[in-house]
């Protein structure tokens, strides 16, 4: 096994102060204030579905915290962004530019409006969407007219663009928003992996027309599974809400549907525990990138890896830290076989959407940086409470 193997799980060990008898997991819930209390009340008072007082606080915790007007609580951040979708106007046959470095819910969301992704490559320092090599792609193969941008290959309107914040990280948003108003194209923010990061100093979710949140298991802050739709606009907020209710009209006794709707609220159980986790959050968020400093610190002195940092315009949550190893997918997969050895979690990014099978026929750019940096990347140990001390 290579030296740098165990060069990085030394380091991974000495940042988190975990001796060798106890594996790291790569990230773990924090559960350290109210979460007990609040639970405990939903199941003493019954309110334990989707309607509750939980909820409610949640969403306006949310909005408080992002800056965003408006916040409207799921069941998951997939459902989140599948009705954000909806209200962006996507439908059947539209095509939605997405990263094909991104997690799978980013193209189920575009694939349950029955439109279709359309992979773009990334950027090295941002690791989300380059919104300069997308300007150019778009040149050459599309036709911005009154009625919007179309694809002069397949004739089919392309839509919207999600960018994802990936791991935490900002993309250029300001230049990605440019690039849509030049092609008359709708931006949906993916921010399921970015509660707590900031882009010049506001926060994500707030340049699309809409954006999605995740607060799965393995988030920043979790409400068990659950997601929130961000978005300054009051109509939308107000059909959101009422579609992911099942759009259900509300009257003292009869029960009657006025759009098709989605079963998607978030219960009060989950909205109880998230209040508890979105009252710790800045401390979260501090703890996270204290440890991003330490491992910042200890791998600059290790040759054969680099530690991804935030971009310049960024103010990251480090949801999950990466390395970035420069002899490319061979080294990385035996790095990847020895830290699982020894009990310390890492993983590769997620595979590249181009390369699923049902996604296999989707158009695509050239996507030689996404390929190049899924070749490169871990992810490693980012658990808030991997730290050392209180630092």
């Amino acid at each position: 096994m290579t030296k740098l193997a165990e060069d990085i799980i030394k380091a991974i060990r000495d940042v988190a102060a975990v001796d060798e008898k106890n594996p790291i997991g790569l990230h773990e819930p924090q559960f350290s204030g109210n979460e007990w209390e609040y639970v405990k009340d939903c199941l003493d008072t019954g309110w334990v579905s989707t309607v509750g007082q939980y909820v409610t606080r949640f969403e306006d915790m949310i909005s408080d915290f992002t800056g965003a007007k408006y916040a409207i609580a799921t069941v998951n951040g997939t459902a989140a962004l599948h009705i954000c979708l909806l209200l962006a106007d996507i439908r059947p046959g539209d095509e939605v530019l997405i990263p094909t470095l991104t997690f799978i819910a980013t193209a189920n969301a575009i694939a349950y409006c029955g439109a279709i992704p359309h992979f773009v490559d990334s950027d090295e320092k941002t690791l989300g969407i380059s919104p300069e090599k997308l300007s150019e792609y778009l040149k050459a193969i599309t036709v911005t007219n009154k009625e919007g941008c179309f694809n002069r290959v397949t004739g089919r309107r392309i839509k919207a663009v999600v960018p994802m914040h990936t791991f935490g990280h900002a993309v250029d948003l300001d230049a990605l928003l440019e690039v849509c108003n030049q092609f008359k194209i709708v931006m949906v923010e993916d921010a399921a992996e970015s509660l707590g990061t900031m882009y010049k100093g506001k926060h994500t979710g707030n340049w699309g027309m809409l954006s999605a949140v995740s607060f799965n298991g393995n988030k920043v802050v979790t409400t068990g599974g659950g997601g929130i739709i961000l978005t300054n606009h009051e109509p939308l907020a107000k059909l959101a809400k009422h579609i992911t209710t099942t759009s259900k009209i509300p009257h003292k006794w009869e029960i009657s549907h006025d759009y098709i709707g989605y079963n998607y609220r978030m219960p009060n159980l989950n909205a109880a525990l998230g209040c508890a986790q979105i009252e710790q959050l800045s401390t979260f968020i501090e703890s996270k990138r204290n440890l991003a400093g330490a491992y910042q610190s200890a791998f600059h002195e290790i040759e054969g890896v680099d530690f991804f940092e935030e971009p310049e315009f960024s103010r990251s949550n480090y949801w999950l830290n990466v390395l970035m190893i420069k002899e490319g997918r061979a080294l990385r997969d035996q790095i990847l076989e020895r830290t699982n050895e020894v009990g310390v979690m890492t993983r590769p990014v997620w595979q590249l959407m181009h390369r699923l099978t049902m996604f296999a026929e989707s158009p695509r750019m050239d996507l030689s940086t996404a390929e190049k940096l899924e070749s490169s990347i871990i992810n490693i140990p980012s658990s808030v409470f991997l730290r050392r001390g209180n630092e």
